[in-house]
C-alpha cells in the first residue's frame, strides 16, 4: 500500500466493519503480523487483539460511524490523521481523535498510536 490516503480510508472502513469475519480480514490486510494498536483506553497486540478491540468499540457505541476528520499528513514511515466518531454520518461527533501510524517498508500498519481529543462526559 503506497498511497497513505487510501490506507487511512481503508483503516477507517475497518473500524466501521460490523461483520467480524470481514473486519478480521481487513485487519489482516492492513496490519503487519505482530502489529499493535494503543490508545488511552486500549492496548492491542497482534491482529486478533486489534480486531477484538475494534469490535469492543463497536459494542460500546452501537450503530456509530467513524469518519475521517481532516487531511492526512505523512513523512518517511509515519502517518498522522484525525478522525471522528458520530451516531450517524451527518451528526455531530461525540469522540474526536487523531492517530499516528508507523508503517512497514511495504506500507502496512506496524503500530498505531491513538489519542483522544474529545470524549463524552458520561
Amino acid at each position: 500500500m503506497s498511497d497513505v490516503s487510501e490506507l487511512v480510508t481503508q483503516y477507517i472502513a475497518a473500524w466501521n466493519e460490523t461483520d467480524p469475519a470481514a473486519r478480521r480480514a481487513a485487519v489482516d490486510r492492513l496490519w503487519a503480523e505482530g502489529g499493535t494498536y494503543v490508545d488511552p483506553l486500549a492496548v492491542a497486540e497482534g491482529r486478533e487483539a486489534i480486531a477484538a478491540t475494534i469490535g469492543g468499540v463497536q459494542d460500546h457505541f452501537p450503530g456509530f460511524v467513524f469518519r475521517p476528520g481532516g487531511l492526512v499528513d505523512a513523512h518517511h514511515n509515519l502517518v498522522r490523521f484525525t478522525w471522528e466518531l458520530a451516531p450517524s454520518a451527518g451528526a455531530e461527533s461525540v469522540v474526536d481523535g487523531f492517530d499516528v501510524a508507523v508503517l512497514t517498508e511495504d506500507g502496512r500498519l506496524r503500530d498505531v498510536h491513538g489519542f483522544l481529543d474529545k470524549v463524552p462526559t458520561v
